[in-house]
């Protein structure tokens, strides 16, 4: 095992150059120079801010099923802790490097500040494509990985969550492993856990949650209702298949949903109920007999009143983001609108409710479970959703409260009072030595 902490350069920190095709990194950079400057920080507070605190990188070797040696790589980066321990996902994804990684933990330290939660930014992965293993070989990935980075997790220092390519069953392997090498159980060490083994009611759906709660805020300011607006959802994964379906619930029209095999379009409204049954029998959206088919490119460009990018990162960038006809783009996915995109929907009016605020349902729902797990106290599922409704609430009104003040947008306004209480929190504890 690696451990290094990012060493000092001198001068401030530049935005990554950003090329056609914006990395994560970029765009994180990107949004964090702007805040910098509306924030008027100096060169030095900027650089702290754009560096990680501690990196890990690790091999994952794993022993195949069929005998056979693979090696992986593994990273854990800890953006951030001046607001407390290091909080966010394990992702499992062939396209997982370091730079992604950063970028991520990067979005985590300001997403929990936004929302007003005591943790940092953290975030890890492995870069392996878990569709092509088998359940016993993730297993083994798992706990490997978990072992190498044994020595900076923990649920004082940095608690894991579920992410891309892992779940709940994943987070029980890194609780049991982390626990069986401390002689205890520590369940505090991760959230997203299954319920039996001290996991949160309300933890599977909260992120979903989080994205309808702030679409609604966001529609009810142009005295709009969910019921009256119609939906294109791409990505029908863990956050796009849940928000669709309580966005249906609530008398949306989800008109178009898709994921990594193609979409689906129903201008009437899908049946999502019927969707998640062909889904289950099928592994993909893609031949449900009441819809045309769909391309991601064409669902993007769909003249609906909110589209919700659920998938990967960048997706809305320098071309797609021309085609954008919606009046709202709630970002259920991390990143998923570069810099050059983010210019492109500003000057057509198109509001864009940002990943840090809109997808935080997730990681405040997390924090419940991690106090329940210190507390040795659970709580209700309706104490949970009510609890969720409110930070939501309270935080997208400060977003749209500072916006409107300064003139913002809601995603400068979301990085200005993240990044704001991160600096805040660094500059009360002071250096040291």
């Amino acid at each position: 095992m690696t451990t290094t902490s990012t060493p000092p350069t001198s001068g401030a920190t530049q935005p990554a150059p950003t090329p056609e095709k914006a990395s994560a990194l970029a765009t994180a950079h990107s949004q964090l120079a702007n805040a910098v400057e509306i924030l008027g920080y100096d060169p030095g507070l900027h650089e702290m801010l754009a560096t990680p605190r501690r990196e890990v990188n690790v091999s994952v070797p794993l022993r195949r099923d069929s005998g056979d040696i693979v090696l992986f790589r593994g990273y854990r980066v800890q953006h951030n802790v001046s607001r407390g321990p290091g909080k966010g996902g394990l992702r499992y994804h062939p396209s997982v490097d370091i730079d992604e990684v950063r970028a991520l933990a990067m979005w985590m330290t300001w997403k929990c500040a936004v929302v007003d939660l005591p943790y940092g930014g953290a975030k890890g992965g492995v870069s392996i494509d878990p569709r092509e293993y088998s359940q016993a070989e993730l297993e083994r990935v798992t706990r490997r990985y978990t072992s190498e980075i044994m020595p900076v997790i923990g649920p004082e220092r940095d608690i894991m969550a579920p992410d891309m390519g892992t779940n709940e069953q994943t987070m029980a392997w890194v609780m049991d492993t982390y626990s069986v090498n401390r002689g205890y159980t520590i369940p505090g060490v991760v959230t997203g856990k299954p319920i039996p083994v001290g996991g949160s009611l309300g933890r599977t759906t909260a992120t979903s949650q989080g994205v309808v709660h702030t679409t609604r805020a966001a529609l009810a300011e142009a005295g709009l209702e969910l019921s009256d607006a119609s939906v294109a959802v791409q990505g029908f994964g863990k956050v796009g298949s849940h928000a669709a379906a309580i966005l249906a619930g609530h008398g949306a029209r989800v008109v178009a949903v898709s994921d990594q095999y193609g979409g689906i379009h129903d201008e009437g409204g899908l049946d999502v109920a019927a969707l998640f049954r062909h889904v289950a029998e099928t592994g993909t959206v893609v031949g449900f007999e009441d819809a045309e088919p769909i391309d991601n490119h064409a669902l993007l460009a769909l003249p609906v009143d909110v589209l919700i990018p659920a998938a990967v990162e960048g997706v809305l960038d320098d071309v797609t983001a021309h085609t954008v006809k919606a009046r709202w783009v709630v970002e259920g996915a991390n990143g998923p609108t570069t810099a050059a995109g983010d210019r492109i929907l500003a000057k057509n009016g198109v509001t864009v409710v940002p990943d840090i605020l809109a997808n935080a349902g997730g990681v405040v729902v997390s924090y419940f479970e991690w106090v329940q797990a210190n507390q040795a106290y659970w709580w209700t599922e309706q104490e949970i959703g009510e609890k969720l409704e409110h930070r939501m609430h309270v935080a997208y009104q400060g977003v749209s409260s500072l916006a409107r003040r300064e003139e913002l947008s809601l995603r400068d306004a979301a990085l200005v009072i993240g990044i704001q209480r991160t600096a805040e929190a660094h500059q009360i504890r002071g250096l040291y030595p």
